[in-house]
């Protein structure tokens, strides 16, 4: 994880998968099509953690 200046924390693709507990494809998937929005740096793809959250949060469902 990296702290930029203005205070977002940036994760690496391979970060959020595991977080995830999916393969990196798949997050490279969402990043595609555009569900998960990313900054590309070179050849790398970094994500903020906030933007993370709120792809979870919206896709959050109560089980029950």
């Amino acid at each position: 994880m990296v702290q930029s200046p203005d205070g977002s924390a940036y994760v690496t693709v391979a970060e959020v998968a595991r977080h995830l507990r999916v393969s990196n494809m798949t997050v490279y998937r969402l990043i595609n099509s555009g569900e998960l929005p990313a900054l590309r740096i070179g050849k790398s793809y970094r994500l903020r953690e906030e933007d993370v959250d709120r792809y979870l949060a919206t896709r959050y469902t109560a089980a029950g």
